[in-house]
């Protein structure tokens, strides 16, 4: 919600005014300054930029705009100036309806109900009913003394306290979120345990999630002697299109400045350096051989996006850019894999692209081209189909699918949006993790069960002593012997919840 700009520059009359969003109105016409955020959605009027929609459709790499295009509120303008046409306002845009996704999606999902919680509620009144049961039996069947009697009572009463019922559970979560929190791993609750002992699907975003979210250069191929990526980075030293800066970070020290430089919107950059002309764009504006044609079409199915250079009056070079995936993101991967779950990514981002990183990544089932609300509803459409499904991402698009799935999984690099939706923060961004909270959270969930059942056992075992059951062979718990076994199971418990703090990451 805090990515809605607060204030917008109207035009009107000539001037611009700076007007609280709240009072834009369809129809209006504001100005979008170099870096601003996008006010509302809307229809460009006038100028030309690259604009960052990462945050709404998951496709890394910026979309050009020009008069004609549409461009959604919320989003990050690139280095010019635009002028919008309001065509949707309050809560009718696009980031007003992933909010409300968000919301119904929380509410959809029901409140977990914990078994000792069930079981206390019947547990309770059946150990009072045995108590006056026995001590019952004792006074007015086997005509025992009162104190006899009230002996029974208040040892079956004692022994059975549901102490260990009530920390089989909040012991063992304790120590697991504490341990999880050791390795960066961030456990929000009971509810976040039980989703990820119950998971068979995981499905990863892709920008910023399975990849780094932002342009690098991949690969140069020259066709003449000479320095293509040099010659590139020349041209470009005055541009601020990010394709432009992942090629000046890939030079890295020191570029020289051009004599002359131009940007042509839409197509590239043609620059002046030691007497020569560098262009360096699109193909529309290089001219290149059915070679060079070939060379950046194979890349291209890799799913990069290309950049030519073109010096002399020819085509020289060309530079292949993409969203390259994050170190150990096929690691984590293939341990999933190794565990049994079913492993998919979803994606705003184009089929190409998607299909290259997922190859990339190990990944065989890709959902390409996905709004932020149909990712929900791909989360929907697997829940239906009987899959129980983690989702992992980081960005506001993904926030719908995070509340949607079982289980969200958010990277603590993300926007706050995800980590709050997400029952579980992976701190380090180390995608990893993924598998190291699963482990973590079904070896508490396995700890809970191991209490719950010696606090079970426990009680079969010693209810009946207490009452009187093997008083025939002299044994009888009298209160001061049921309060020492009784506290003893509840040690238990704690010592066996205590043995977790030994686990340790696979990774």
């Amino acid at each position: 919600m805090d990515l809605q700009p607060k204030n917008a520059l109207v035009l009107r009359n000539g001037r611009s005014i700076q007007v609280p969003v709240e009072l834009l109105k369809v129809g209006d016409v504001f100005l979008v300054k170099p870096g601003e955020r996008v006010a509302t959605d809307g229809i460009v009027v006038f100028g030309n930029s690259a604009v960052d929609e990462s945050m709404v459709t998951g496709e890394s790499m910026p979309a050009e705009k020009r008069k004609g295009d549409a461009v959604v509120g919320g989003t990050v303008n690139g280095s010019g100036a635009l002028r919008v046409r309001a065509t949707r306002v309050g809560s009718e845009t696009m980031l007003a309806q992933i909010v409300k996704l968000v919301e119904d999606a929380q509410a959809a999902k029901a409140p977990v109900q914990l078994l000792a919680d069930k079981v206390a509620a019947v547990f309770v009144p059946a150990v009072i009913v045995i108590a006056f049961a026995a001590s019952a039996y004792w006074l007015l069947l086997a005509h025992a003394s009162f104190d006899f009697a009230l002996t029974v009572f208040v040892s079956v009463l004692i022994v059975a306290c549901p102490c260990a019922l009530g920390l089989a559970m909040p012991v063992a979560v304790l120590v697991g979120t504490g341990k999880g929190a050791e390795h960066g791993i961030l456990i929000k609750g009971g509810d976040a345990l039980e989703a990820a002992g119950k998971i068979d699907t995981v499905v990863f975003d892709k920008t910023g999630t399975l990849t780094k979210g932002k342009p690098e250069v991949t690969d140069v191929v020259a066709f003449a002697k000479v320095d293509a990526l040099r010659l590139a980075a020349i041209a470009e030293k005055n541009s601020e299109h990010p394709l432009a800066q992942a090629i000046l970070a890939k030079v890295g020290g020191r570029v020289p400045d051009p004599a002359a430089f131009k940007s042509v919107a839409g197509k590239g950059v043609r620059a002046r350096y030691a007497g020569k002309e560098i262009i360096v764009g699109s193909r529309k504006l290089v001219k290149c051989g059915a070679k060079e044609d070939a060379v950046a079409k194979r890349l291209e199915a890799q799913g990069k996006t290309t950049v030519f250079i073109g010096s002399g009056g020819k085509c020289v070079g060309v530079i292949a850019i993409a969203d390259t995936i994050k170190p150990h993101a096929a690691d984590a991967v293939a341990a999933l894999k190794r565990k049994g779950f079913k492993v998919a990514m979803i994606t705003g981002d184009n089929e190409r692209t998607a299909r290259a990183i997922a190859a990339e990544a190990g990944i065989d089932q890709v959902m390409a081209e996905v709004l932020p609300a149909e990712k929900e509803r791909e989360v929907a459409r697997m829940q239906k189909g009987g899959r129980r499904v983690a989702f992992v991402g980081d960005g506001v698009n993904d926030a719908p699918a995070l509340a949607r799935a079982e289980l969200g999984i958010a990277l603590g690099s993300g926007t706050d949006v995800a980590m709050e939706t997400g029952g579980i923060v992976l701190v380090r961004n180390d995608l990893r993790d993924v598998a190291n909270a699963i482990d973590l959270s079904r070896y508490t969930l396995r700890k809970i069960r191991e209490n719950l059942f010696w606090a079970f056992a426990y009680n079969i075992a010693a209810i009946p002593v207490a009452a009187g059951a093997l008083y025939s062979y002299g044994i009888l718990l009298d209160p001061m012997l049921a309060g020492a076994t009784m506290a003893f199971s509840s040690v238990s418990v704690v010592g066996n919840a205590l043995l977790m703090r030994g686990w340790k990451p696979e990774f």
